[in-house]
């Protein structure tokens, strides 16, 4: 970036787990004055150590922030930073830009948007797609919802942690989109799981089997990336958490519901992942869900 840091707007991340984490990298390698904020001391540490300004609580991390990327898990979470003890919103600027890029309920988002406007603020839902290696690289995709003013504002941050940034309408728009999209991808996982039981209880020639699945008409990029990993089977390089795939299908069968939408596939898929959860796997690899059917012979 050409400009120099004194012209930047000022920028504070909450949340330091794997996507929060490599955004706060990348803004700072970018020149943009950063303060960052944790809710786990070992990694609020681990970052002070790393030269990072490490807030004590939201509300102190976002004083004297323009614009505020929020990357948690999920709507308790969300709740808790922007508005729970010490919380984000009431100590945050007026006129900052808010910006919530967690996978979340689009009830929750709408709610904290209409919060966000009574303190002067305005609130961006921009869940991304893609996963440890794309925010690494700064090559997520986002789904954004809320006002094109707002969007405009903070345009050059989002270029820093994506290669693609696609507004989708007013607010709550982007949350929906994300959960539409962690729902087909759930369910590929699921069935895919699934399928790969069938061939491997079968006595099919497995690799001959998932190599005419990858290369045919299935061959999705959700279930390639599947193969690979169930096949390894590396469950403890965590890209994305099963336990969180399970939130994103309850969140988007929620959602679908409310629009008539019986949900029945991602009612399915969704015990699917319960199931892994308790069976210990929650906290790892999506594609541990293959052990839901490989446990249950």
């Amino acid at each position: 970036m050409n400009t120099s840091s004194a012209s930047l707007p000022s920028v504070t991340v909450l949340g330091l787990g794997i996507m929060g984490s490599a955004m706060a990298r990348r803004l700072r390698a970018a020149g943009y004055p950063l303060v960052t904020y944790n809710r786990g001391a070992a990694k609020a540490a681990a970052f002070a150590a790393d030269g990072f300004t490490v807030a004590k609580t939201p509300s102190e991390a976002v004083i004297s922030a323009d614009i505020v990327l929020c990357m948690v898990s999920d709507d308790k979470a969300s709740h808790d930073i922007w508005i729970g003890e010490h919380g984000a919103l009431l100590a945050a600027k007026k006129g900052a830009v808010l910006i919530d890029l967690s996978t979340l309920s689009v009830s929750w988002v709408k709610a904290l948007a209409a919060r966000a406007v009574s303190h002067g603020c305005e609130l961006l839902d921009a869940p991304v797609a893609g996963s440890k290696p794309q925010a690494n690289a700064g090559e997520l995709v986002l789904f954004v919802g809320g006002s094109s003013l707002a969007l405009n504002k903070v345009m050059p941050v989002f270029q820093v942690i994506s290669k693609s940034v696609n507004h989708l309408g007013p607010t709550g728009s982007g949350a929906r989109m994300k959960l539409i999209n962690n729902f087909l991808s759930g369910v590929q996982a699921a069935s895919f799981a699934e399928a790969l039981a069938i061939i491997e209880r079968s006595g099919l020639d497995r690799a001959k089997a998932v190599d005419l699945i990858m290369n045919g008409t299935p061959g999705s990029p959700m279930v390639k990336t599947m193969a690979t990993r169930m096949l390894s089977p590396d469950y403890d390089n965590t890209n994305f958490a099963l336990r969180l795939m399970a939130k994103d299908l309850g969140y988007a069968a929620e959602e679908g519901r409310t629009h008539g939408v019986g949900m029945t596939t991602a009612s399915a898929a969704l015990e699917v992942f319960k199931k892994g959860i308790e069976a210990g796997l929650g906290d790892k690899d999506l594609s541990a869900v293959a052990e839901v059917f490989r446990k249950a012979r």
